[in-house]
């Protein structure tokens, strides 16, 4: 098979219907046209709001990690909190309350360090990867009906070891740790004594 010499064309959408609906997302079969072959096709699209995901970093630098199980997976995933973005909610917001809800840890600040997509071939949303710095635990914890959660706080250089040799399997998790690396790096060369 052979490539156009442009590279890859753009599909036309003409036209989207839901075939299924869930508490957590829709899928939707979406009708494409190719726009030099005129074939047209219907692809599955699952729709569902924007996650985030969050890297809380505690004042003796430990990250706050979440052990949980998932059905998924059908075992336990050591991860990060995070969950779903509510309608009009940005991302930093949902952030810290994330956060809170999920662990009992509350950051005063937060900030953006990236956003992916899930998965593109058939995923529509987002998520988003947010720091929060000096995260203590001080509130009560506000779990779903089905949440039942560990918490840790593990050493920032362990858990990005966990992340490399697979300890850590959630991919959104370790795509936030790779965001989290840098600023980590930064945060480490200021805080090392200078030397005279």
């Amino acid at each position: 098979m052979s490539s156009s010499a442009h590279g890859p064309d753009r599909w036309e959408k003409l036209s989207e219907a839901k075939v299924a609906s869930t508490r957590i997302f829709d899928l939707t079969g979406a009708i494409y046209r190719h726009p030099r072959r005129k074939s047209e096709r219907e692809f599955s699209l699952i729709r569902s709001r924007d996650w985030v995901n969050i890297v809380a970093l505690t004042p003796d630098n430990k990250i706050v990690l979440v052990n949980q199980f998932r059905f998924g997976l059908d075992d336990f995933s050591l991860e990060i909190p995070g969950g779903i973005i509510d309608e009009h909610e940005s991302p930093l917001h949902a952030g810290l309350r994330e956060l809170r809800e999920e662990t009992g840890f509350v950051g005063a600040t937060a900030q953006l360090l990236g956003t992916v997509s899930p998965n593109p071939a058939f995923q529509t949303n987002r998520c988003h990867f947010v720091l929060v710095e000096n995260a203590t635990a001080s509130a009560d914890l506000a779990w779903d009906e089905d949440e039942e959660i560990e918490v840790r706080t593990v050493p920032v250089e362990d858990v990005l070891a966990m992340a490399r040799s697979g300890v850590i399997t959630h991919s959104l998790v370790v795509a936030a740790l790779f965001f989290f690396e840098e600023p980590w790096r930064k945060m480490k060369s200021q805080k090392a004594p200078q030397s005279v």
